[in-house]
């Protein structure tokens, strides 16, 4: 047996082919993570959008209400142990194995817990439906293994276009289901069945992509260094649910189903760039500091550019969010969604802060120091549900208030600690947001000024008018003001996005 296997499929490259640079690779890595995330999206946020507007928003009060135990048992689903096989300069066929072992117990296991502990839930919650919804969705789990393993070779080869096939493909067969349910007249249930097509489909896409249907070993003597690493790794997820969910958990004590929905949807549509293009971003990002972890002038240099193209994109998003969050709402999801406008305005000014703090995870694990992640986690966990406990008291709004709140606090406290782990310096950091920050509220301002003098208008026009004039006003910035930074973008593109000193 060799001692490196590295990975299985021989189809998958290992090494850089000669003229092959590591910054084409990442380039291309890019371009197929996140390329292949924006088509996914753009199929299944065209039919998650026909089916908001056919539910209730009782509907996904409902599912919220499920959302907080199972993204809870999910932290634990080994995620992290495929993140250390990545980190890991080298790994054998036994330790490939060994993971896909380790991953068959611990899913096998959340499943039993979940399926046991969703009574409990819905007692909390003081909703029967509850225990029926989370025990089918705990169906989730048996798909993970199949999907972790292949995720964790691909990436190590940096081989994301398998990886983009399988998504796109999985997209597909969740919309389909999704909207099939909706027109049926399922209800809640079409939010719980769409998911579990989903994951069926792309764990069987992965693993056929990566070949990686191996026999488990559930002889774990040897597998301390990537349990240990995962283990740190699902300790910092811990506190990133904490955070994420004390809101939904709080609030679905207080809230009836409907607010609950009017809130959780709120937050779906305000976190969608954070959550949707960031996390493939961040992926292929990891994989390549891990690289360059033994050279951390190319590594800081290589987070600072990776900082400033990414909020080249979301600052102008949120900011038009919030300029424009009465039209978007009416026009997208309908009139009964009309309650969501403010919530939305206040949660939009709060995501920018949220999606520069979780750039900072990647590089920080990647010097093998997940460690800040976890002492991170740990801060906002607190700080958050502190306010959350507070805002509550005044509705969604209060809660859309405190995100709006603390947020800002918990990212300072953040990159008082990354910063330094990275080698960046917080001038250097804040010069890299500053152009897109400067358009980005010029543009927010005109946004809204020229809404407020529109004569009373059809409110399909009157988004189409303020979001020409808000793309307008934002590129007329950039190249008056910030010409240095598009050019830099379009030669990261072109050329190299992560380069190497």
């Amino acid at each position: 047996m060799p001692n490196h296997v590295d990975p299985p499929n021989p189809s998958v490259p290992t090494t850089e082919s000669e003229g092959d640079s590591f910054g084409d690779r990442v380039r291309r890595a890019v371009i197929w993570r996140s390329g292949s995330q924006i088509v996914a999206q753009i199929v299944q946020w065209a039919a998650t959008f026909m089916v908001i507007r056919i539910l209730d928003p009782r509907d996904y009060g409902l599912f919220a209400m499920t959302g907080v135990m199972l993204v809870f048992l999910n932290m634990l689903n080994g995620y992290g142990l495929a993140s250390g096989l990545v980190q890991q300069p080298h790994v054998t066929r036994h330790q490939i194995r060994q993971l896909f072992g380790m991953l068959i117990v611990l899913n096998v296991g959340l499943g039993a817990a979940q399926f046991l502990l969703a009574p409990l839930a819905a007692a909390y919650y003081r909703q029967d439906i509850v225990t029926h919804l989370l025990r089918v969705q705990a169906l989730l789990y048996l798909s993970t293994p199949f999907i972790a393993l292949p995720y964790a070779l691909l990436s190590r080869a940096m081989d994301f276009r398998h990886q983009a096939r399988a998504n796109i493909v999985a997209s597909l067969a969740s919309a389909t289901a999704a909207l099939a349910g909706a027109l049926l007249g399922w209800g809640v249930w079409t939010l719980v069945v769409a998911p579990i097509v989903l994951f069926t489909v792309r764990g069987a896409m992965m693993t056929w992509s990566a070949r990686s249907v191996v026999w488990p070993s559930f002889d774990f003597r040897g597998a301390q260094g990537i349990a240990r690493y995962g283990g740190i790794v699902a300790a910092g997820q811990l506190f990133w649910f904490l955070q994420s969910q004390a809101d939904v958990f709080i609030a679905g004590r207080y809230f009836s189903p409907h607010w609950l929905g009017i809130y959780t949807t709120s937050l779906f549509l305000t976190q969608i760039f954070v959550t949707k293009f960031v996390p493939p971003l961040n992926e292929v990002a990891f994989s390549a500091y891990a690289r360059l972890q033994d050279d951390r002038f190319a590594l800081a240099h290589a987070f600072t550019r990776s900082v400033r193209v990414i909020m080249l994109a979301a600052l102008p998003f949120y900011m038009g969010l919030a300029a424009t969050a009465e039209p978007l709402v009416l026009t997208v999801l309908g009139d009964k969604w009309a309650e969501m406008a403010p919530i939305v305005r206040l949660l939009a000014l709060a995501m920018p802060f949220m999606t520069l703090q979780v750039l900072f995870s990647p590089a920080c694990d990647a010097c093998g120091r997940p460690g800040i992640g976890v002492r991170n986690g740990a801060t906002g966990a607190a700080i958050l549900a502190l306010a959350f406990l507070v805002g509550v008291r005044w509705g969604p709004i209060g809660l859309a208030g405190s995100w709006l709140a603390m947020y800002p606090v918990y990212l300072a406290i953040s990159c008082w600690r990354s910063l330094p782990v990275i080698g960046v310096r917080l001038r250097d950091l804040s010069a890299a947001i500053a152009p897109a920050a400067l358009a980005a509220i010029a543009m927010g301002l005109i946004v809204r000024l020229v809404d407020m003098l529109l004569p009373p208008t059809e409110v399909h026009a009157r988004l189409a008018i303020l979001v020409t004039v808000g793309g307008g006003v934002y590129g007329a910035w950039l190249l008056l003001f910030a010409r240095n930074t598009l050019r830099e973008m379009i030669a990261m593109v072109r050329k190299q996005p992560l380069p190497v000193s």
